[in-house]
This record gives C-alpha cells, sequence and structure tokens, in this order.
C-alpha cells in the first residue's frame, strides 16, 4: 500500500488576527460619518390637494470625516480585511497599489496601523501635496513617467519583493459586503430612518474604482428599497458611455480632470447592471458646484461632491417640477482644502481655460427658482 500523502499547511493565525482586531478597533473607535441635511429654498415645499404640506428634502453624507479624510477610507479598510483573510498579506508583506489618490492615502494608513510596508505607484508628475499626505501615513511614493504604465509597475514590484499588489480596481467590489456589515448603503438607511422621507427616491455617487455604486445597487436590490440609484460622470470618463452602449472595452487616452472619479477604462469593479440612470456631468459644472456648495456649507468640498451635487440638483428639481415628494442623498467625498491650489484658484482655471459663469447661472437659476436649465 502506497503511504497516505498528508499535506499540512497549518500556519500560525496570531499576526493575521492581531491585523484583524487593530482594524476592527480602529472602526469601533471611528463614529459614523454625518449625514447632514441641506436647506434648500422654499419652493422645496408645496401644499397637496387635500391642504397637506408635502416637499424634497436633500442629504448629504459627509465622508470627509473619516481619519483619512474621504470616502476612501472604508474601501482601503475593506481592502485590507479583504486580503488579509485570503491569505494574501501575512507579516512584513508589502502591500503596492496604483494610485496617488485619496485610497493611496487611506491604504498607507491601514498599512501602518499593521505594521506592513506600503508602496503608491504613481506618475512623476504627480503633486507634492498628494505624495505629502501619502508618505505622512508612512507610504513610499513610487514614480513612473507615464499613466499607463502605473499597472504593470505595481504587478512587478509585488512579484520583485514578494508583495501584495491590492488593486482597488479589481477588488473593490468584491472586497465590501454589500448585504450589510456597516457599509455606507446600511449607514445611509439607519441614519435616515427618523426622517420625514426615511427612503430615499434617489441616492448619487460617481464611480472611480466602481466599488460605492456597486455595493450601493446590491444593497438597494438585497433589501428591495424602491430606490434609484443614480451614478453621475464627469468629461473624458468612459463609465457613462460603456452604459449607454454595453460595450465594457471603451478607453479613453483622455484623463478626468475631477480627481477621484472618472475612469479612462471601464474597471473590473464597475458592476452596470445595478444602475439605474447614469448623468454626464461637465468638469466646469463639477467645480463650479464644488465652489457653489462650499459657500453655502461654510467649509470647502473636493470636485467630486461637486459632480455629485449637479446631479443630484438635477433630480431636486425634476422632483419639484413633477410634485413627487422625497428625498435625494448623495455623498460629500473628500475636503476642498486639497484643492487649494486647483479647483479654488482663479488662476489655475484660467491656465486650465475653464469658464464657470454658464454652469454658476444654472445654479443661481436652481437655487432662485427650483428650475433646472441644464
Amino acid at each position: 500500500m502506497k503511504p497516505t500523502r498528508d499535506i499540512d499547511r497549518r500556519t500560525d493565525r496570531s499576526w493575521a488576527e492581531n491585523a484583524v482586531r487593530l482594524i476592527e478597533a480602529d472602526a469601533r473607535r471611528s463614529a459614523d460619518t454625518h449625514l447632514l441635511r441641506v436647506e434648500l429654498p422654499g419652493w422645496s415645499r408645496w401644499s397637496t390637494a387635500d391642504g397637506a404640506e408635502a416637499g424634497v428634502d436633500l442629504y448629504l453624507k459627509d465622508e470627509s470625516t473619516h481619519p483619512t479624510g474621504s470616502l476612501k477610507h472604508r474601501l482601503a479598510r475593506s481592502l485590507f480585511l479583504y486580503a488579509i483573510c485570503n491569505g494574501w498579506v501575512t507579516e512584513h508583506t508589502p502591500v503596492i497599489e496604483a494610485s496617488s489618490g485619496s485610497t493611496a492615502v487611506s491604504e498607507a494608513y491601514f498599512a501602518k496601523l499593521i505594521g506592513v510596508p506600503f508602496i503608491a505607484v504613481m506618475t512623476a508628475s504627480t503633486s507634492p501635496a498628494k505624495t505629502a499626505l501619502i508618505e505622512r501615513e508612512g507610504g513610499h511614493c513610487h514614480f513612473v513617467q507615464r499613466p499607463g504604465e502605473v499597472y504593470a509597475e505595481a504587478l512587478r514590484l509585488a512579484d520583485e519583493r514578494g508583495g501584495h499588489f491590492i488593486d482597488q480596481f479589481t477588488m473593490a467590489e468584491r472586497a465590501t459586503d454589500w448585504r450589510g456589515n456597516n457599509n455606507i448603503a446600511e449607514s445611509i438607511f439607519a441614519q435616515m430612518a427618523d426622517e420625514e422621507h426615511p427612503i430615499p427616491t434617489w441616492i448619487v455617487v460617481g464611480a472611480g474604482t466602481g466599488g460605492t455604486s456597486a455595493t450601493l445597487g446590491r444593497y438597494l436590490r438585497y433589501r428591495r428599497h424602491p430606490t434609484w440609484l443614480c451614478v453621475v460622470d464627469p468629461e473624458n470618463s468612459v463609465f457613462l458611455p460603456a452604459f449607454e452602449s454595453g460595450d465594457g472595452t471603451l478607453t479613453s487616452e483622455a484623463g478626468s480632470r475631477i480627481e477621484g472619479i472618472g475612469r479612462p477604462r471601464v474597471e473590473p469593479s464597475f458592476v452596470s447592471q445595478v444602475i439605474d440612470r447614469m448623468i454626464g456631468v461637465p468638469d466646469e459644472a463639477s467645480i463650479a458646484t464644488a465652489r457653489c456648495v462650499s459657500d453655502r456649507l461654510g467649509r470647502r468640498v473636493g470636485g467630486s461632491t461637486g459632480t455629485n451635487m449637479w446631479g443630484a440638483f438635477a433630480l431636486v428639481a425634476e422632483m419639484v417640477r413633477d410634485r413627487r415628494a422625497g428625498s435625494v442623498v448623495t455623498l460629500l467625498c473628500d475636503p476642498g482644502d486639497r484643492y487649494g491650489t486647483t479647483y479654488f484658484d482663479d488662476d489655475w482655471l484660467t491656465g486650465a481655460g475653464f469658464d464657470l459663469a454658464p454652469a454658476t447661472a444654472i445654479l443661481d437659476e436652481f437655487f432662485a427658482t427650483g428650475t433646472w436649465g441644464a
């Protein structure tokens, strides 16, 4: 009789268990992000045929209050838990990402928390302000010359150093538990529970990885909520053309000028089937709205929040026009202080060829009359 084969790959799980504990403890120390009610003018309320009052309410979930200052904090937490629990990240495993933005900042934070090295691969043109945020969290920035090189270089570094390419654009839609477990969808509905219209008519988000829209769309179906999901998309992004045509192979030579959202390729995490509607938003509209909302909130918000709010304002105006009472919820993705030398700098806008006057006129008319002229 041949000897019985017995392949035992048990390892000490103590490091992984402690890493999960550290990440979960960090989440418990952080209170949930605020849900802000955005004040709308009097035209947002009306009397019904029976004399009752009805109207439309607008809410802004403030993801900028996470420890790393953006919506991407949730994604980074999920990505690290997913990688640890799959056995891809163990003690001393270098974690590599292809990102120069908010995701890299948040991932550097979690890498430092569990004591593993973190490398963000980005183009050499990345602003010093961005690299400083990543390095402040203990990350290392690795530069390439052209945007198209970042993915291949991230994979090469992971192979060379025995590391793990955490790959936000592929893993975003699968790392988050869309059924619940304190994801952003569950949080929104819990916070809306005591509002006049607790089940939103619309939720509006942008798409970068596609993970947030996938989580929201799946959750809405799983919980059987009669809420529509609208994804707003900036210029030079292929998500809207892909949604319209059904062609997931589309690419674009130009990149989005609204940081954090919009992609030149259809990312694996973009699940178009769970999206009910998409609205294309001109870059000038995104920036004008970011400035408008900043003035009304008394603090700066980023360009992606401007994109979200442009779409939300359009839907509010549509509901008011149709006398359909309800609520609209969107996201404040990150603080505008990061964009002081770009979106909030008049000289930069002039140099970039932006004219905000037409979009600003549409916003002024919206706040004055509740109509939407875009």
